[in-house]
This record gives structure tokens, C-alpha cells and sequence, in this order.
């Protein structure tokens, strides 16, 4: 496969907002052993790539130190394999995740890493374009992970904050296949991309409680927040055990969060899987070309878009 010695990469010297964010020009890396190079043609965006680039202290945390790449989500092609490494060949289509350095023209995964350390590979599905498959990795394991704290199934009725959101679509979604009813939240514009998903719109705010009573009559069963804690009141106040709620962006007390780093062994072959099926639908609300990378996080940072945003690379 022909190699190219131009390597662009999303970098920032200083923690912050979009304005930190610049397209540089580095050396293309080369894969080790045990490593695999991918060629990245596209890479999805998810809150948590500005939330850990927001500040030092969050940066630390999360164990970043300047200068960093940006971006976790990608999916592309090998181009270059290490030595050691039996499972992928130059020429195979791959998407994963590389915490907080995806958004290159070139990215070095470890074949048998993880997102947090070395980054994870998994084979891209026949009929599973790049942009789709960019979009996989976080937002599924994310989903999943929720999911399977709440254990939603056929008779449950499971209220789902932020349902429209880039998580929310695959949590909506995974929710309905398993049997479960589905009552999303979201502003009144987003109602129609609810209902695409198979949720049943419900307007967040005030009042909400009342508004899934009128829906719910019967209660609801489970729930999970994907924005922040609100949802979690709402559930409590209708009566649902702590044990059947779970978060993904705040704490609470006495609620066990998501994490998709905890997401069972093969959920996002089993995604991935669904997608190529058509029996799972990933919304791609928007794409941005590499050089407009602020743009685009402060679309996604804004948290009002439906679906998934994509920055393209090839």
C-alpha cells in the first residue's frame, strides 16, 4: 500500500475551548511491534473529547500532558503492521478508539491495547462506511455499558435523558431491540428525531415529572441520564428503585454510573454487527473537513445536535 509522508494532527499546546484546537503537520508514526498503523479516514466527535481537553486539572485525570492530540473516535485502514502482530493485515478496514489523539491523518494502535492505553481495533463490517464506524466506538460502549446497569427489557418502560444525543441514539435504539418502551427526552424540535429512533418525545424541564406521568400512566420502570442528574430526580420522584438508574455524566449518590470501559467483551462487535444489518441507524448530523476542526467542536459542545458530528480526514 503506498505511503504518504504527510501526517496531519488535531494538537493543542494549552488546555481550553475549540480555540485551542490546530491542524499541524507532524511525522507520520511508525508502527512498533505489536502495533498497527491506520491510515484514518474519518473521525467521530463525543463530549468527553472537549470535556478532558477543557482544563488542566481535568486533563491530568484523565492522564494528558501537553502538548496532546485530540479526539478518541476513528476508522480507517492498516497500512502499516508491526512485528508480532497475527490479527490485522495492511489493507484491512478497522475502527476503534485513541484517547485524545485520533484526529490524525495517521494514527499507531496497539493490537491488543485498550482505548485508554494503546488504543483498540475491531474490523469494520461489510457495509459499514468509514463515517459510520468513526461514530461506533464511545457512544456504543457508552450505551451498552448503560444498559446493562438498568437491565432494561420487554415490560419496562425506560425513561432515557438526552435520548437524541450522540449516546442517546444507540441507547434509544439497543433499548427498543431488547423490548423495551422507550420515552426519550429532548427540546421540542428534536421530537421528530425521537420518534425516528422509536423513543416517545418528551419535552425536558420543568414539569417533566407530570409529562411522563401523562405518558406513563402505568410508571416507568428504569431509567438512565445521559445529560446530567435531572433525569435521575425525575425517576426518583416516579418512584423507580436507585438500582434500575443509572448516569453517565454526573454522580449521584447511591446510583451506579456507565462507564463504557465496562461494557461487556464483544458489545461493539455486536453494534457494529446491528449497523451493518440495517437493523441499527447511526444519524451523522453533520461532517467537517480536518481544517475546521473548531467548528465543528463547537457544533457537538453546543449539545443540541441530533446525532453524531464527523470530522473527515481523507
Amino acid at each position: 500500500m503506498q505511503q504518504s509522508s504527510v501526517n496531519r494532527a488535531v494538537q493543542l499546546d494549552s488546555f481550553g475551548g475549540p480555540e485551542v484546537l490546530t491542524v499541524r503537520e507532524v511525522p507520520v508514526p511508525q508502527a512498533g511491534p505489536g502495533q498497527i498503523r491506520v491510515r484514518v479516514a474519518a473521525a467521530g466527535l463525543n463530549p468527553m473529547d472537549w470535556f478532558m481537553t477543557s482544563d488542566a486539572e481535568t486533563g491530568k485525570r484523565f492522564g494528558l500532558s501537553l502538548p496532546c492530540g485530540f479526539g478518541t473516535d476513528y476508522a480507517g485502514v492498516v497500512d502499516q503492521v508491526g512485528a508480532g502482530v497475527t490479527g490485522f493485515a495492511a489493507g484491512d478496514r478497522v475502527f476503534g478508539g485513541a484517547m485524545s489523539r485520533a484526529i490524525a491523518d495517521h494514527v499507531v494502535i496497539d493490537a491488543g491495547g485498550t482505548i485508554a492505553v494503546g488504543g483498540d481495533a475491531h474490523r469494520t463490517p461489510e457495509g459499514v462506511d468509514d463515517r459510520t464506524a468513526a461514530t461506533l466506538t464511545i457512544a456504543g460502549c457508552t450505551a451498552a455499558a448503560a444498559l446493562a446497569v438498568v437491565q432494561a427489557g420487554p415490560g419496562d418502560t425506560l425513561l432515557i435523558g438526552g435520548a437524541g444525543g450522540g449516546v442517546g441514539v444507540f441507547t434509544t435504539q439497543l433499548a427498543r431491540l431488547a423490548g423495551a418502551r422507550v420515552i426519550g427526552t429532548g427540546s421540542a424540535t428534536s421530537a421528530d428525531a425521537l420518534r425516528a429512533l422509536g423513543a416517545e418525545p418528551v419535552v425536558y424541564g420543568d414539569g417533566l415529572a407530570d409529562r411522563v406521568r401523562a405518558l406513563a400512566p402505568d410508571g416507568i420502570t428504569a431509567a438512565i441520564d445521559l445529560f446530567g442528574t435531572d433525569t435521575v430526580q425525575v425517576a426518583r420522584d416516579l418512584g423507580v428503585p436507585d438500582k434500575r438508574i443509572t448516569t453517565i455524566a454526573g454522580l449521584v449518590d447511591g446510583i451506579t454510573s456507565a462507564n463504557g470501559a465496562n461494557a461487556a467483551p464483544g458489545a461493539i462487535e455486536e453494534i457494529a454487527g446491528l449497523v451493518a444489518a440495517g437493523r441499527l441507524r447511526v444519524p451523522i448530523a453533520a461532517t467537517f473537513p480536518v481544517d475546521q476542526i473548531r467548528a465543528a467542536v463547537e457544533l457537538q459542545s453546543g449539545r443540541h445536535v441530533h446525532g453524531k458530528v464527523v470530522i473527515d480526514l481523507l
